[in-house]
């Protein structure tokens, strides 16, 4: 009785990262970029009660008896799917079609990489403007470098093609890309290995394997920028409901068991009255 309540809690431990996970979902569902989240769980060890042995007649006994001891997180993983296209009246506003990441520097001097693409044109100083996300970091180019427009350009008459290239008008209104000027996209083999950095951003790991820019890399299928759109969370509210219930009524019946056997060690120690 002891092992169920010690099992019982591993299983409330269990559920309640699995609702802090759900609730971090819908916290999100407004978030540009967000990627959804679902927890794993694994059973801990199991305990021999009886192994493989042979009755006092000598007739085997094929089957073991083992009881688990409780449940704990395993993981919680990331899910990659394409959220859904909005619309925005900003023009630096860019959504992703496809599996690229834009590269933004951090305060640190770190690259990391994210689907927000809610980006700002930034003046930098007597240089003129810098494309920037909305937190002022940069966002680079495909070649790891800032993207830097001169003094003489008016920033809402810049566009950007479906390949990232950043594009000016000439004297007939035409679009024209602008030298050494395309935004960053990159890839990964294992999207899942990236690391959460807050912000809708992501770090490389060992796990992520590194960034592959698709510029340069002819084994990646390029992926789309989307002028006037951002990329909306990929949370299903309803699902998410439906597995805030589940997980709910988990948790309640966990803590059913550790009440039950609670009440079976008070009847046990009734017995000496």
């Amino acid at each position: 009785m002891v092992r169920s309540l010690w099992s019982a809690a591993t299983g409330m431990n269990a559920q309640q990262t699995n609702v802090d996970t759900i609730a971090n979902n819908l916290a999100n569902v407004n978030s540009a970029g967000y990627k959804g989240q679902v927890a794993q769980f694994k059973s801990l060890l199991y305990q021999n009660l009886r192994s493989v042995t042979t009755t006092a007649n000598g007739d085997p006994k094929p089957t073991t008896s083992q009881v688990g001891l409780g449940v704990r997180n395993s993981s919680i993983n990331s899910i990659f799917t394409q959220g859904s296209l909005l619309a925005s009246n900003s023009n630096t506003s860019f959504a992703i079609e496809g599996e690229g990441y834009f590269a933004v520097r951090g305060a640190d001097g770190n690259t990391y990489y994210t689907r927000n693409g809610d980006f700002t044109w930034a003046t930098n100083g007597t240089r003129g403007l810098i494309l920037t996300n909305q937190d002022g970091l940069p966002v680079l180019s495909s070649r790891g470098r800032t993207i830097t427009l001169g003094r003489e350009y008016i920033a809402n008459r810049v566009t950007i093609s479906e390949d990232g290239t950043v594009c000016y008008p000439d004297g007939n209104n035409n679009p024209q890309p602008l030298d050494d000027m395309v935004i960053g996209m990159y890839q990964f083999n294992n999207p899942g290995g990236l690391v959460r950095q807050g912000d809708t951003m992501w770090a490389v790991s060992g796990a992520s394997g590194p960034a592959l820019n698709e510029e340069t890399n002819e084994d990646v299928v390029k992926s789309k920028i989307i002028q006037g759109y951002l990329e909306g969370s990929n949370v299903q509210v309803a699902d998410e409901m439906v597995n805030l219930i589940i997980a709910q009524r988990a948790y309640e019946m966990n803590s059913k068991a550790i009440t039950t056997s609670d009440e079976m060690l008070q009847t046990a120690n009734n017995l000496k009255r």
